[in-house]
């Protein structure tokens, strides 16, 4: 084998992929065609529980720099600042939650804080790299590129995006609608004559021939994002005076006032979901598994979380701590997420869903996994329950984030008096009862989800032996 894993595709799934698996200590390679990052503002919105993961990739003080808060929508109309909108429902954080908002970095940023904290780890990109061709067998997987040798990895996952080169090479169908039949375009731009302090919405006018126009500053960068929407058949035009005109046709300003254009494509909202996640020694994540309407801001987040609900799971695999079996349970978790994330996304897209707390993904769970086992009974409607994510807080002076951050599982016990078991590998705490747990022992998995849950942790043992953690 050249590897234990190729990743295919540098963006945010591949690039955080890589993250989590070098920081395992897990020889992997990531690959991307390009001869550099992909450009463009894409993906700006980062939800909570992103947020949340970022944190424990050790980027977060590096995103939350890059970025910023999402501006207040402006309304246009002839020229005058009409009214106000606000993209997503305000939210105020709280003690099992600390970030509480999106947060705005564009996506190439994203990119470039991926991509330095991989190679300081020592991971490894390799770019100019496209797929031409794939193969596997019973100890393998091989994979073929345009130019350079070809690279034999124990698993391959195919992180190249909503074209996917591996999934068509698989011969894995995607189901899907297009959401939106009407084209849109978008570009990253610098304008004179916007304030930065607002997210500039241009509503819908007959003398344009339809369609919305909103720009909006990125935070962290002297650009814009505009996007253009046009009526289904019309001609979109993504050459730099394209954009221009676009922008003097449906604002106050004049072409002029786009002094750049850095980046631009254009695209017609779809939702599709990939008719199954995995193939034998090959995984897809991100948009090679799932695409989305950009409404909302759930595709990135979907999609970096494929990737930390995978990392871990290949480790402890090639690792030899866990059985095969478990990477069966990738798909079994992430793909009815998927689907009710792209049911989200699409109701956003309609109006006929707010930008609210599902938005957040902070609700996301696996209570119906294989690897969820619930041990207590007769318990409230609102309390926390294997499969659920492991909430944030402080109690006895020790914050629960710090106790979880890192590659490894965490046995929390809450107000009981239970002694832990020793379980190679597993990080133990004991504090007083805690709301957001109630009282109870916790198994929690590296990616921050309880995995097993009940009230006297002797109970654990078959668990923790199916999962790899050997009690002895």
């Amino acid at each position: 084998m050249d590897v234990d894993v190729l990743v295919v595709g540098a963006g945010p799934t591949g690039l955080a992929l890589g993250v989590d698996l070098a920081r395992r200590g897990v020889d992997a390679l990531v690959v991307e065609r390009g001869e550099g990052l992909a450009p463009g503002s894409r993906g700006k919105g980062l939800q909570p529980r992103t947020m949340e993961v970022l944190d424990d990739l050790g980027v977060l003080d590096e995103i939350r720099a890059a970025g910023g808060d999402y501006p207040v929508g402006m309304i246009w109309q002839d020229g005058r600042r009409a009214g106000e909108h606000r993209m997503f429902d305000p939210a105020e954080p709280t003690e099992d939650s600390p970030y509480n908002a999106p947060w705005m970095v564009p996506q190439w940023r994203t990119q470039e804080i991926l991509h330095a904290r991989l190679t300081g780890l020592g991971g490894r990109v390799a770019f100019g790299r496209e797929v031409v061709a794939v193969a596997q067998d019973e100890d393998g997987a091989t994979v073929e590129f345009a130019s350079g040798p070809p690279v034999r990895a124990r698993y391959v996952v195919a992180a190249d995006g909503g074209r996917s080169a591996v999934r068509h090479a698989l011969g894995i169908a995607m189901t899907g609608e297009t959401v939106d039949p009407d084209p849109v375009l978008v570009a990253d731009v610098r304008i004179t004559g916007l304030d930065r302090d607002n997210w500039h919405l241009f509503p819908p006018r007959e003398d344009t021939g339809g369609g919305f126009m909103a720009v909006c500053p990125l935070a962290g960068t002297e650009d814009f994002q505009l996007v253009a929407q046009f009526p289904d058949g019309t001609p979109v035009d993504v050459s730099p005076d394209g954009v221009r005109k676009v922008f003097a046709t449906r604002s106050h300003l004049a072409a002029d006032a786009v002094t750049e254009v850095r980046w631009v494509s254009d695209f017609r909202p779809r939702a599709a979901l990939a008719d199954r996640f995995r193939a034998g020694r090959f995984f897809l994540a991100g948009d090679a598994a799932h695409i989305h309407s950009p409404a909302g801001g759930q595709g990135l987040n979907t999609s970096v979380q494929d990737a930390y609900n995978l990392g871990w799971k290949l480790a402890a695999v090639l690792g030899g701590e866990a059985p095969a079996s478990l990477l069966d349970t990738y798909e079994e978790e992430r793909r009815p997420v998927a689907a009710d994330v792209l049911g989200l996304s699409t109701r956003i897209h309609r109006g006929e869903a707010r930008r609210g707390g599902e938005t957040r993904q902070l609700g996301l769970g696996y209570r119906s996994s294989s690897l969820a086992v619930e041990t207590r009974a007769d318990l409230p409607e609102e309390a926390l329950r294997a499969g659920d994510r492991a909430p944030d807080g402080t109690v006895d002076g020790v914050r629960l984030f710090d106790l979880f951050r890192g590659a490894h599982w965490t046995l929390l016990t809450v107000g009981a008096d239970a002694e832990p078991p020793v379980l190679p590998g597993v990080r133990t705490a004991r504090i007083g009862s805690y709301e957001w747990y109630g009282t109870g022992v916790f198994l929690v998995r590296p990616d921050g989800y309880v995995g097993w849950a009940g009230t006297d942790a002797r109970d654990l043992r078959e668990y923790a032996a199916r999962v790899g953690l050997d009690a002895g």
